[in-house]
C-alpha cells in the first residue's frame, strides 16, 4: 500500500513538472567577432618568431609564457615537457647567429585549435653540430581566451632533393 501511494505521488509530481512551460533562454550579449584565419596566421607566426628569437639568446621567458603547462615537444632529443624545454634554455650549448621561418600553413583543427606549419632555417651550431633546416609543426589551443602551445615537433629536411 505504501508502494502504490508513493507511485501516485510521484506520479502527480512528474506531471506537474512535464506540464510546465519551457523555459526561454535569455539573450545573452553578442560574442566578439572571432579572428580571421589570416589574422590568426599573423598572431601565431608573430608568436613563433618570439620563441626562435628567445632560442637564439637561450631566454627561458618566451617559453614559459607560450607553452601550455602540459605542452608535448617531439625532436632529435626525444619526447620533452614544458618544464624539460625551459630548463634547456639555460643549459644549452647553442650559438645561434640568425635563423629565418618561412612558408607559414595554417590548418584550423577546430575553433579553438589550429595548427600551424612552417621551414625553419637556422645558422648556428649545437655542441659543434650545424643546427639542420627542420619542417616544423606546432599545434595551438586557445585558453581562456589564449593561443597557447600544446605541442611542437621538428623534422629535418631531407637533403636527397
Amino acid at each position: 500500500k505504501k508502494h502504490l501511494l508513493a507511485a501516485g505521488i510521484l506520479l502527480v509530481f512528474a506531471s506537474v513538472c512535464f506540464a510546465q512551460p519551457a523555459a526561454q533562454a535569455t539573450p545573452s550579449p553578442s560574442p566578439k567577432p572571432a579572428m580571421t584565419k589570416a589574422q590568426l596566421l599573423k598572431k601565431l607566426s608573430a608568436t613563433e618568431k618570439k620563441v626562435g628569437e628567445a632560442f637564439k639568446n637561450k631566454d627561458a621567458k618566451p617559453f614559459k609564457v607560450t607553452l601550455a603547462a602540459d605542452s608535448v615537444g617531439v625532436g632529435e632529443n626525444g619526447v620533452t615537457t614544458k618544464d624539460d624545454t625551459v630548463k634547456m634554455m639555460a643549459s644549452m650549448s647553442c650559438e645561434v647567429k640568425s635563423y629565418e621561418l618561412s612558408d607559414w600553413k595554417l590548418t584550423m583543427i577546430n575553433s579553438t585549435t589550429a595548427l600551424l606549419t612552417y621551414k625553419g632555417k637556422t645558422d648556428g651550431t649545437c655542441a659543434g653540430v650545424a643546427v639542420p633546416t627542420v619542417w616544423s609543426s606546432t599545434i595551438y589551443a586557445n585558453r581562456g581566451g589564449k593561443w597557447l602551445a600544446v605541442f611542437h615537433q621538428e623534422t629535418p629536411v631531407s637533403q636527397a632533393k
